[in-house]
C-alpha cells in the first residue's frame, strides 16, 4: 500500500451502511475519521474543531449538506468540503461550487475515488492556508544577521545550537538584552528540519496583554471593540515551523494556561470563536529574566517553565566575551569603513551594558557623524569614550569614567587650545574650525567631548 499523508477528516452522512464503509475505507488508508449522522451534529462538530476535509451528504435531514457549507463560509471555517449526492445535476455541482465546495462525487462511487478527492482537497487546503502564511511572512520578514564571535563562550553556545537544532522540542534561550538571543533561533531554525518553513516572532513586552492574546492565536470578526476582521493568530502562521516568543517572563498569568495547552497538545481557539484548532509548531522562547527566581516568586507557571526549558542555551553577556569585539565591528563595517585604532581601543575597553545590540548602535551611529570613511574617537558615544578598561579600575566594575587629571597632558591642552580659537573668534564657530582644520561637525563633537556650551559668547569664556 503507498505511503500518503494523513487527512483529518469528518464524514457526515446518514446512509448508516455507507457512511461505516467508508470511514472504515479510509481509516485503513491511514486517515483520521469522525463521524457524525446528521447534520445538526455535523455542523456542531466542525464549530468546535477544525478538520482538513469534511464530506457532506448534500440530503442530509434537517440541515442539508448544502446548508452545513453556507454556514462555514459564514462563519469563516477553513475545512475543504466535498459535497456527495445520489442525484447529480450539473445545476447542483455548480451551485455546490459556487456556494464554496472543493469537489463533488455523485453515488455510486468506488472508495478509492472518495479517497483520492480527500488527499486531493487537503492538499488544496494546505497550499491555501501555505499562502496565507506567505502573505503574513512577507509583511513580517527582516534581513537575517549572522551570530558574530569565536570567543570559548560562544563556540559553547555554537556546540548547543548545533545539539539542539536537529531535535524538535522546546527551546528556552536566557539572556540579557542585546545579546542576540533571536538570531540564535534563527540559528536553530536554520539547521533543523523546520528550515524553509515559516519563523514567526513576537515580543511580549511590546504589546499590551489583549494585543498579546489576539496576536498568538488569532481573533474572530467581533470578537471585541475594533477588531474589525478576522484574523489569524501566529501560531497559524507558524504552522509546520517555528514560533519565537521573545520576552516570555512578560505573559501575564492569564495566557500562562492558554501557552501551556498549545504547548501541550498544539490545540487552542481565537478568541472570540469556540472552534479548536490543531497545528504543529515548534516553540523558541526567550526572556532576559531568570525564569528559576519567577517560578519561587509565584509569577509564572512551574508546569509552563518545565514544558518550555526542555532545552536550554544561556547566552554570555558581551563583557564576558571582549575578544568578540573587533569581530563584531569589523563585520559590521567592512571594507567600507577604516577604524581608527584609538577608537578601536575604546570600543573593545567600554563595558556594554546593553550588550552586541548597544556596539552596534554605537558603530552605526559613528558611521554617520564620520568624515571621509575614517571613524575616529570623536565619533563615538561619550559614554564609550570616557570609560577606561576593568585594568584601571580600582573598585571593580567593569569600567570608570576618566578623571580629567589621568588625561591632563593631551586633552587638557587640546581643550584649551579649542577655547583659545574661540576667543580669538568671538565664539564664530564656523571661523573656529577653519581655523583648527576641521569640519564644523566635529568641532561639535569636540564642544561635547571637552564640556563646552556650543552657545556660549565671549563673555562665557571669560572664567575659562
Amino acid at each position: 500500500m503507498p505511503e500518503t499523508t494523513p487527512v483529518d477528516i469528518l464524514l457526515v452522512e446518514d446512509d448508516e451502511e455507507f457512511r461505516g464503509m467508508a470511514a472504515q475505507y479510509l481509516r485503513r488508508h491511514g486517515h483520521h475519521v469522525s463521524e457524525s449522522g446528521n447534520g445538526q451534529d455535523g455542523l456542531y462538530q466542525l464549530q468546535r474543531r477544525r478538520f482538513d476535509v469534511a464530506i457532506l451528504d448534500m440530503n442530509l435531514p434537517g440541515v442539508s449538506g448544502l446548508e452545513i457549507l453556507d454556514r462555514l463560509r459564514e462563519q469563516q471555517i477553513e475545512t475543504e468540503v466535498l459535497i456527495l449526492t445520489g442525484q447529480a445535476t450539473v445545476e447542483n455541482a455548480v451551485d455546490a461550487m459556487k456556494r464554496g465546495a472543493c469537489d463533488y462525487l455523485t453515488k455510486p462511487f468506488p472508495l478509492a475515488a472518495l479517497e483520492q478527492r480527500c488527499q486531493l482537497a487537503a492538499q488544496r487546503g494546505q497550499l491555501r492556508q501555505e499562502n496565507d502564511q506567505l502573505r503574513e511572512l512577507l509583511q513580517r520578514e527582516q534581513p537575517k544577521p549572522r551570530i558574530i564571535g569565536d570567543s570559548p563562550a560562544m563556540k559553547e553556545v555554537f556546540r548547543l545550537i548545533s545539539k539542539i537544532a536537529p531535535t524538535d522540542k522546546s527551546v528556552l534561550i536566557e539572556g540579557e538584552s542585546g545579546t542576540g538571543k533571536e538570531l540564535v533561533a534563527r540559528a536553530i531554525q536554520e539547521n533543523s528540519p523546520r528550515l524553509g518553513r515559516p519563523f514567526v516572532t513576537i515580543n511580549c513586552a511590546a504589546l499590551p496583554e489583549t494585543l498579546v492574546e489576539s496576536e498568538l492565536f488569532g481573533h474572530e470578526k467581533g470578537a471585541f471593540t475594533g477588531a474589525a476582521n478576522r484574523k489569524q493568530g501566529l501560531f497559524e502562521v507558524a504552522h509546520s515551523g517555528t514560533l519565537f516568543i521573545d520576552e516570555i517572563g512578560e505573559l501575564t498569568p492569564a495566557l500562562q494556561p492558554k501557552l501551556l495547552r498549545v504547548l501541550e497538545d498544539g490545540s487552542f481557539r481565537r478568541i472570540g470563536s469556540h472552534l479548536e484548532r490543531r497545528v504543529n509548531v515548534r516553540v523558541i522562547a526567550a526572556t532576559n529574566r531568570n525564569l528559576a527566581d519567577e517560578v519561587a516568586a509565584g509569577r509564572f507557571r512551574e508546569d509552563l517553565y518545565y514544558r518550555l526549558n526542555v532545552l536550554s542555551i544561556k547566552l554570555p553577556p558581551l563583557r564576558d566575551r571582549v575578544g568578540d569585539v573587533k569581530q563584531i565591528v569589523d563585520h559590521f563595517l567592512g571594507d567600507q569603513w577604516e577604524l581608527e585604532p584609538e577608537a578601536m581601543e575604546a570600543l573593545v575597553n567600554y563595558h556594554w551594558p546593553g550588550n552586541v545590540r548597544q556596539l552596534i548602535n554605537a558603530v552605526d551611529r559613528a558611521t554617520v557623524l564620520a568624515e571621509d570613511g575614517v571613524i575616529t574617537i570623536d565619533d563615538l558615544p561619550s559614554e564609550v569614550v570616557k570609560c577606561v578598561p576593568i585594568s584601571s579600575s580600582q573598585n571593580g566594575s567593569p569600567c570608570v569614567l576618566r578623571n580629567a587629571a589621568d588625561d591632563i597632558d593631551l586633552a587638557s591642552v587640546e581643550r584649551a587650545h579649542i577655547i583659545s580659537i574661540l576667543r580669538k573668534t568671538k565664539g564664530n564657530k564656523a571661523k573656529a574650525a577653519r581655523l583648527l582644520g576641521i569640519h564644523r561637525r566635529k568641532l561639535y563633537r569636540l564642544l561635547e567631548r571637552f564640556s563646552i556650551d556650543p552657545n556660549f559668547d565671549e563673555s562665557s569664556l571669560a572664567d575659562e
